[in-house]
């Protein structure tokens, strides 16, 4: 039996909360490194494992990976969430690049003054609901399938599902006029 795989990252959603939730999809377990004084993280900078001196940093198969994008790339393949053939990559690839753009606005907002993270939820929301939800609800129309891409589960649609979650807990109602999205992501597929 394969060891599990081990995450290393401070307490906290951040970089590494990706791919919890595509480990998590993909049902394998997995154990975590918090690291929560600055010790451990020098530590770790220390043994020469953080090949570009930062985390996230997941040991999986014998590796040390770091580079988000790399450790998502590498899990999707592993457990068949990367589709079955170039193309559907290619459109996996482009769904989590727009998703991983709104995300992105979301991960700043822990940082910000409060005054800030209203103006920020604000933007967020508005982007959310008139650029990144009208594509997918779009993209599900025109596919006709309960998922972006092929007819399975895939590293797009654990991605989106995370990123709407992260917009709901801005507003809890952002998904109210993106009937397919509801439907899909919120009733069917956990």
């Amino acid at each position: 039996m394969a060891a599990k795989p081990v995450l290393y990252y401070f307490n906290g959603r951040g970089k590494m909360e990706s791919i919890r939730w595509l480990l998590a999809a993909a049902g394998v377990e997995f154990e975590e490194v918090f690291l929560e004084t600055r010790e451990q993280y020098e530590k770790l900078l220390k043994s020469g494992v953080l090949m570009f001196q930062q985390v996230p940093m997941v040991e999986i198969d014998g590796m040390k990976m770091v580079q988000t994008r790399a450790i998502l790339n590498y899990i999707a393949a592993k457990y068949n969430l990367y589709g079955k053939d170039l193309k559907e990559r290619a459109l996996i690839d482009m769904y989590v690049g727009g998703t991983e753009d709104l995300m992105g606005f979301l991960l700043i907002y822990p940082f910000l003054s409060a005054e800030d993270q209203v103006k920020q939820r604000a933007f967020v929301v508005q982007k959310a609901t008139s650029r990144y939800f009208p594509v997918y609800e779009k993209v599900l129309k025109d596919h006709g399938q309960d998922f972006l891409v092929g007819n399975c589960l895939s590293w797009a649609d654990i991605h989106l599902l995370e990123a709407i979650l992260m917009v709901e807990e801005k507003k809890s109602d952002a998904l109210s006029g993106f009937p397919l999205l509801q439907v899909t992501y919120i009733n069917n597929i956990f």
